[in-house]
């Protein structure tokens, strides 16, 4: 699958701010968040090779710290490392990009019940807040702070199962595929359609009905899916 980089155009997404030049000192793990965020963002689209000289020079950091980062991202699923080639952002296929999702809307099935039954009054109320938010970005227009407040939603209802792993996991995977998700929300009757699911959807958490949220939060996803898969097969474009 080749994914179009207009998914996420320069106009969509909010101009960053100049590198400061005194990183060299910023661990890897800080590395890996500046290049997490370029990928994530479509500044480093899919399958773009990255130059450590450009890397080392704009973020102003020594290539050690880079090339640690590397191996982060390349944990976490976003770049391949070939030897004597360097890194590379991760292209992923319509199948994989079918396989995460099923195991996305697997770990939200397995996390609805724990939600209700371990989340506490406090976290319900951040998810509430974050509606707020979402909707307010959905009756502006604003796609991405909607997409971006959407993906925190389904992150903190993982969290409030209070299952580090499982919320790890969620969190690695759902970055892996976060670029092509974002696809989908340029329909706009899928996006008026999601936010009534998530009105349900938290209502469902707030009165703690775990079976209830577990089939919303699976009807919710694989709807989604349904229709970014569609914007995705009509953005293929045939090998040159």
């Amino acid at each position: 699958m080749q994914y179009l980089q207009d998914a996420m155009t320069p106009e969509d997404v909010p101009e960053e701010a100049p590198e400061p030049r005194n990183l060299r000192g910023r661990s890897a793990a800080h590395v890996a968040e500046r290049i997490r965020d370029r990928i994530l963002s479509g500044a480093l689209p899919p399958g773009e090779r990255l130059s450590e000289r450009s890397l080392t020079e704009g973020l102003g950091v020594t290539r050690t710290p880079l090339r640690e980062a590397f191996k982060i991202l390349e944990a976490e699923g976003l770049l391949n490392i070939v030897p004597n080639r360097g890194a590379q952002v991760v292209e992923l296929s319509s199948a994989d990009v079918d396989m995460a999702m099923e195991l996305l809307a697997g770990l939200e099935s397995v996390a609805a019940e724990l939600a209700c039954a371990r989340g506490t009054s406090e976290q319900f109320a951040e998810v509430a807040a974050l509606h707020a938010r979402m909707v307010a970005c959905q009756r502006a227009g604003d796609l991405v702070g909607y997409f971006r407040i959407n993906q925190n939603i389904h992150q903190n209802i993982v969290d409030c199962a209070h299952n580090p792993a499982l919320s790890r996991v969620y969190r690695a995977e759902s970055a892996r595929v976060r670029l092509y998700r974002f696809a989908g929300n340029r329909v706009s009757a899928r996006w008026s359609r999601a936010v009534m699911e998530h009105e349900q959807i938290l209502l469902a958490l707030q009165q703690r009905q775990g079976p209830l949220l577990r089939e919303l939060l699976r009807a919710h996803h694989l709807n989604g899916w349904h229709v970014t898969r569609k914007v995705l097969d009509n953005e293929v474009q045939p090998d040159l």
